[in-house]
């Protein structure tokens, strides 16, 4: 591979980890540039979009080379974006080299993320926080702890399957809510919309919501749009399970519930 192209496909490898782990699309566009400047290459494009990266270098020598990579939308990493951007800064600061950025970046994409049981641990503790500044109870709280626990062990069950995140969103949404329901009817006392509020939290769209208007203010429309519609699906999905449960509720004969 001649060493142009080695280049690029180093760069837009390290900006594909970052922009799939919730990087904006002006620092991942800037990393990419930095890289290769760094390398030596001067003569170069680079566009960024929120599912693809595009660059060309050389254009008008006979080692020229461009690379489109594709990248799904993922989740938020922000372990692997700090990891990228302090690689980013060693090659900026000529500490690393081709062979050496190419061991970290392997690195970085095989590291391991947090124990199954942190992230169930976590999401309760975040159900139970959100739901007590929103109003709820200490009461409340520990019930959307309880539940916020239980949808982060369902999550895991069906990224596991490699289930639709609108689908998750749907179900997700669904199975606090009739959780919260449940609870309500068995009659001790929680106020059931607290507890819901809580426990949905986690599944709100909130990190790619601010990238998206922070997108758009950059002047970045195309990829503040695409994140900004996949929030805003995401919180349709939210939407549309918790209705459900709670149409589904009525039609059991729960009745009508209180306000």
């Amino acid at each position: 591979m001649p060493a142009s192209k080695k280049v690029l496909n180093l760069a837009i490898s390290i900006g594909e980890v970052m922009l799939q782990s919730g990087g904006e699309i002006y620092r991942v566009q800037e990393t990419v540039s930095r890289v290769l400047e760094s390398y030596g290459i001067q003569d170069y494009h680079v566009f960024v979009i929120t599912n693809g990266i595009f660059a060309t270098v050389h254009e008008e020598r006979e080692d020229a080379g461009s690379m489109v990579r594709y990248v799904p939308i993922g989740d938020v990493d922000l372990q692997k974006v700090a990891a990228i951007n302090q690689l980013s800064r060693e090659i900026s600061a000529g500490e690393c080299s081709i062979e050496q950025a190419y061991e970290r970046l392997s690195q970085c994409r095989q590291a391991p993320g947090a124990s199954k049981w942190a992230l169930i641990l976590s999401c309760g503790i975040g159900s139970a926080g959100f739901g007590y500044l929103m109003g709820a109870r200490l009461y409340d709280s520990l019930f959307s702890f309880l539940l916020g626990m239980l949808l982060e062990v369902f999550l895991l069950t069906a990224a596991h399957y490699h289930a639709s995140k609108f689908i998750m969103n749907i179900l997700g949404s669904a199975l606090v809510t009739a959780g919260s329901l449940i609870l309500y009817v068995a009659g001790i006392g929680i106020r059931f919309d607290q507890v819901i509020i809580g426990g949905i939290v986690p599944l709100l769209p909130g990190v790619s919501l601010t990238t998206a208007i922070r997108d758009l203010f950059g002047g970045d429309y195309l990829s503040g749009s695409i994140r900004l519609i996949d929030a805003l699906l995401a919180g349709m999905c939210i939407a549309i399970g918790v209705g459900a449960a709670i149409k589904a509720f009525q039609m059991l004969g729960g009745g009508a519930l209180p306000l």
